[in-house]
């Protein structure tokens, strides 16, 4: 079976509606605009998880969807790639904090209150898996059935990189996070390619980029705000490793290392 490209469009924008208007009737509700993103993605979540099964029966076919996901593996190969992908986060980010240290534009500090670590933890697992089902998981695997093996990983890291509100910050700024952020859906799917199928590596890498870099802000490092927007990327005090040149390199590299998996 092959979806349609409407189908296609459509069912995540169904899910991003869902999102934005319970962030909407939070707001009404007068809960804090810091809290209504978190509780309004719980619903959002759940409903993705209720019907990306009765989609993918449908549109393409499968029996077993969490199995065509990468989802449900043998637990072994599940926790070796989870592992093996937080490795990876762990050494992109080692090399991000070297050299910001040993260049002086940031200081070590190795404080972290209890409740950033539980953040950091919940920010990992969360976000890494929410967003992996959704780009590395179902999207990628529809667009491979509309376009085609080779074309489909070019294009579901220009939908992950869009998606993202890259254009809320300055043109100077939001253009090299945009690249960066593509280069990041580039590494994600190739580590999904280098796991044979198993979404759980991607996972442990992009939630390890999150919650790892949520880590080190929260009290590891500190930031003097000196660091050049092209060495550390935009975003001011809450700066985006990935749209600087230390994100592109390591990002850059983890893709080269990866490349036999390309085709």
């Amino acid at each position: 079976m092959r979806p349609c490209w409407r189908g296609t469009l459509l069912y995540p924008a169904s899910l991003v509606a869902l999102f934005l208007s319970l962030q909407g009737l939070l707001g009404v509700a007068g809960v804090p605009s810091a809290q209504q993103a978190s509780l309004a993605a719980v619903p959002s979540v759940a409903a993705m998880l209720i019907s990306l099964p009765w989609r993918l029966r449908r549109t393409w076919g499968v029996d077993r969807p969490w199995q065509q996901l990468g989802v449900v593996r043998p637990v072994v190969k599940a926790l070796h790639a989870f592992l093996r992908g937080l490795t990876s986060a762990a050494a992109l980010l080692f090399g991000v904090v070297a050299v910001l240290l040993l260049s002086g534009y940031g200081l070590w500090q190795g404080q972290i209150t209890t409740g950033d670590l539980a953040n950091a933890i919940a920010l990992m697992l969360l976000v890494g898996f929410a967003e992996e089902l959704l780009f590395r998981g179902w999207l990628w695997g529809e667009l491979e059935l509309l376009t085609g093996r080779q074309r489909a990983i070019g294009i579901q890291a220009a939908v992950f990189a869009l998606v993202h509100p890259w254009y809320q910050l300055p043109p100077a700024e939001a253009i090299p996070l945009l690249i960066g952020l593509v280069l990041l859906g580039l590494g994600l799917a190739l580590q999904r390619r280098a796991d044979n199928g198993v979404l759980w590596g991607s996972i442990g890498l992009h939630g390890g980029l999150v919650g790892g870099w949520f880590a080190l802000q929260a009290g590891l490092i500190t930031l003097p705000g000196t660091s050049p927007t092209w060495l550390l990327g935009g975003g001011g005090a809450n700066p985006n490793p990935v749209s600087g040149l230390l994100g592109w390199a390591g990002l850059g590299g983890f893709i080269l290392i990866r490349r036999r998996w390309w085709r």
